[in-house]
């Protein structure tokens, strides 16, 4: 089946969107002669298709498209931000509520990392929410190993390179120095692989703890571990630019405290 037009999105991508299978599992299917488009079997992933078009898989009439849809969860430390483990460990969606819709991330944690993980069941919208472009931040709590030089972590702010890999600006400070010990807050608008930990090692400062607590207008706030929240769909139109609002941080910003500071479990204020 010759390919039409180049108008509506690819088949993959409306299937995965239809909450049947990631686009990879999609591409198989097509290849396995399992996905017909307006009573045609269809041989190449390479196809578009619109909203007129007649679409079934093993002979069955292709779901409507759920609309794009976000949550929030706090990942606990201990858990893979994939979908299997070669090595068995436990992955995120063993955590997930079951009658979720199949979702994917925006974006990683670190298996020991915790905190503000976005999930949705888009993977454009995924994609779209992880682009630098947007210049949103991501603010993180530390608790490093070691004496902090704080005129070290201000320097953070012209971005650092370290064995071969720029990294951009950081804006870094201590909250409290407890010993040996020590948290910092940290934001950034990249999102480099480990990009946290490899920039305090080089500062000679191991981290022991790392807690995303805020992606762009998004706040982890009183969200309990473990736990997940779907995000109104009105904050979600005006994420997709439906009513932006002129100025909001966004709709999960905890409530204000006499110190804002998100508090490490068993630290001092």
């Amino acid at each position: 089946m010759s390919e039409p037009a180049k108008e509506g999105e690819r088949i993959a991508k409306r299937l995965a969107r239809a909450g049947l299978c990631s686009r990879r599992d999609a591409e198989r299917w097509i290849e396995a002669g399992r996905v017909k488009v307006d009573g045609k079997v269809l041989e190449s992933p390479a196809f578009n298709v619109t909203d007129q078009s007649a679409i079934e898989v093993d002979g069955k009439p292709l779901p409507q498209a759920d609309r794009a849809r976000l949550w929030r969860y706090h990942k606990p430390p201990s858990e893979m931000v994939t979908a299997r483990d070669p090595e068995g460990r436990r992955t995120i969606f063993d955590s997930l509520p079951k009658g979720m819709p199949r979702v994917v991330t925006v974006g990683r944690l670190d298996f020991m990392s915790e905190g503000l993980l976005l999930l949705t069941n888009d993977g454009g919208l995924a994609r779209r929410l992880e682009l630098p472009a947007n210049g949103w931040t991501r603010r993180y709590r530390a608790r490093v190993h070691g004496t902090v030089d704080e005129a070290r972590l201000a320097a953070l702010a012209k971005g650092v390179t370290i064995e071969g890999v720029r990294y951009g600006a950081i804006e870094a400070s201590m909250d409290r120095q407890q010993r040996s010990n020590a948290w910092l807050d940290i934001a950034l608008a990249e999102g480099k692989n480990r990009e946290v930990r490899r920039v305090l090692a080089h500062l000679d400062l191991p981290v022991v703890r790392l807690i995303r607590v805020a992606f762009g207008p998004f706040h982890l706030g009183e969200l309990e571990r473990g736990h997940v929240d779907e995000i109104p769909a009105q904050a979600m139109d005006s994420l997709l630019g439906v009513k932006r609002p002129p100025r909001k941080e966004g709709w999960a910003r905890p409530k204000p405290r006499s110190d804002h500071k998100p508090r490490a479990p068993g630290g001092r204020r």
